[in-house]
């Protein structure tokens, strides 16, 4: 048996250490080979610090847009800036309280007024005490139909916080007419016809008094 002969500074154990570390060594084949390059070839194109590229966006598809128009949606109507309506088509509108035929007539301006009053140029002040006064009287004395005289009105605007509608008595005495003490003794008042006055005065149809 001959003896292998160790390479110098090399002690016997350690030859056989390394005997037994090269017999446990599997030999590349081509193939593993060819497969590492391409392996290492790869990691050098592409640095450690480089990210993967992020997924394109999708694109939303475009909608389009109904027409829109300020209010439209609102479920009541705005309300109206006038400080009131017009005092004669509410009193047109309004359902008469007389019978048919005494309305009908009174339309027509076919019923004569039994007294009148001119309240022309007084204030409200004014014009409210001598109102009252007199259709209290009318009322006492059984009279039934009166004509209250108002004028249109001028306008006494002068430019005030509060604006003042043009012919401002003409628009209170149906409301004062329709309010106590008033209402007690006035059935119904309506614009009066053409030939007494139009819109310049008023029918004030009385109760019966008791």
């Amino acid at each position: 048996m001959s003896r292998k002969r160790h390479k110098p500074g090399q002690s016997p154990e350690d030859h056989d250490i390394w005997a037994r570390v090269v017999e446990s060594v599997t030999p590349l084949t081509n193939a593993s080979l060819s497969k590492a390059a391409h392996l290492r070839g790869s990691a050098q194109e592409r640095p450690h610090s480089e990210k993967p590229e992020a997924p394109a966006p999708k694109r939303m598809a475009a909608k389009k847009l109904s027409s829109f128009r300020l209010g439209s949606r609102a479920q009541t109507p705005p309300p109206r800036h006038d400080l009131a309506p017009n005092i004669t088509d509410a009193l047109h509108a309004a359902p008469p309280r007389v019978d048919g035929h005494t309305h009908g007539r009174l339309k027509r301006g076919k019923l004569r007024p039994e007294a009148r009053i001119d309240l022309h140029g007084m204030t409200l002040a004014q014009a409210h005490p001598v109102l009252v006064r007199f259709l209290m009287s009318a009322y006492s004395d059984g009279k039934r139909l009166v004509l209250v005289i108002t004028g249109k009105g001028k306008d006494r605007d002068e430019g005030g916080v509060i604006p003042v509608r043009r012919g401002i008595l003409r628009h209170q005495v149906p409301h004062w007419a329709q309010t106590p003490p008033l209402s007690q003794v006035v059935l119904q008042i309506t614009p009066a016809h053409y030939r007494h006055g139009g819109d310049g005065a008023y029918y004030v149809y009385l109760r019966k008094a008791r």
